[in-house]
């Protein structure tokens, strides 16, 4: 039985990865750890809590002493460390946490693998840390240089930099994912596709930055989580893997196909005042990890973007109640102490 410490588990693409290998993976063992910020749901996991190969801990990466126990406790073998602060918006009114959590909690991590002997650890980044595309025929590769624009982004760049030294320095075998703009089931409702959803069906209307022209590259969450597996599995210990969808589009294309999708008018489209140094356009090559590791996409964005809105259409209780913070307390209280 391998057993692996998942960090972030209750967020987004956490929820989603561990979903994934308790269906898939009989033999692996999961201890995710998470603090239950805002956007931490364990309602999202609520048929997996009883599951005998998932055990939740309510805590802080940053915690020495908790991860020093939890690695020993439970044998830890492997370290995937999804577990961020990740919304630019809040990076900008609210740096310090960002280097709380993200170098900081990430450092304290890497010290504790060198520490207990980890055998692998893999740092879930993001395609932010390389900056903005001015060329439109440019893409992000893994040897583009590291430009972060925002506080988000710099955190994330400083702790893969501190992977990477400690591979260097320590010998810890280390894999780093850098993904482009992930959307799918189970996304916190501050993120602008499910923002987009609930506004839609409530009627509000939808914010978007300056001129809305930004382009992103958009990935399925659930093929995000298969390419995040390969690497964990296959990848080159020291290797930096893009994971992409291939799915350039501007942010004003996407809120009108999400409008045309849910049958409602353009008119509640809203342009609001930019972001301070909003980058213009990400986009990613994914052809090393396409090309080693034998990794696609499963779905096309036409493809992932309507199972997303139905799978929020068929969940609207879950939608209100993350919004509202309904669970929030509920699995705070339950695991405080523990």
């Amino acid at each position: 039985m391998k057993n692996i410490l998942v960090t972030g588990g209750a967020g987004f693409i956490g929820v989603n990865f561990i979903k994934m290998i308790l269906e898939k993976e009989p033999g692996i063992r999961i201890i995710n750890l998470d603090l239950l910020t805002y956007a931490g749901n364990l309602e999202s996991l609520k048929q997996e809590l009883d599951n005998p190969n998932h055990f939740f801990i309510q805590g802080n990466i940053g915690d020495t002493e908790l991860i020093e126990k939890i690695i020993q406790e439970y044998s830890v073998d492997s370290i995937i460390n999804f577990a961020a602060e990740s919304h630019v918006d809040r990076s900008i009114s609210d740096p310090d946490i960002f280097v709380k959590t993200n170098v900081l909690g990430t450092l304290n991590l890497l010290r504790n693998a060198v520490k207990y002997n980890v055998k692998r650890f893999l740092q879930v980044s993001t395609d932010e840390v390389y900056g903005s595309l001015e060329d439109s025929e440019e893409l992000f590769t893994e040897i583009t240089t590291i430009k972060p624009n925002s506080p988000y982004s710099a955190s994330k760049a400083s702790a893969d930099h501190f992977v990477r030294a400690y591979q260097h320095t320590f010998g810890l075998d280390t894999v780093i994912t850098r993904c482009s703009n992930n959307y799918g089931p189970y996304q916190f409702p501050e993120k602008m596709i499910p923002l987009c959803i609930n506004n839609i069906l409530n009627d509000k209307s939808l914010p978007v930055y300056g001129d809305g022209l930004q382009i992103r590259d958009w990935l399925y969450v659930k093929d995000h989580c298969s390419a995040i597996w390969k690497v964990f599995k296959n990848g080159v210990s020291g290797g930096i893997y893009n994971i992409g969808g291939c799915n350039e589009k501007t942010n004003l294309e996407l809120v009108k196909t999400l409008l045309k999708i849910l049958d409602k008018p353009e008119s509640l489209i809203t342009f609001v005042k930019d972001r301070p140094g909003h980058d213009r356009r990400y986009a990613i090559d994914a052809y090393k990890i396409m090309n080693t590791l034998d990794w696609r996409p499963s779905v096309t964005f036409e493809q992932g973007i309507k199972k997303t809105v139905e799978w929020y259409l068929c969940n609207k209780k879950w939608l209100e109640d993350v919004t509202s913070g309904a669970y929030r307390n509920y699995y705070k209280e339950m695991y405080d102490g523990r």
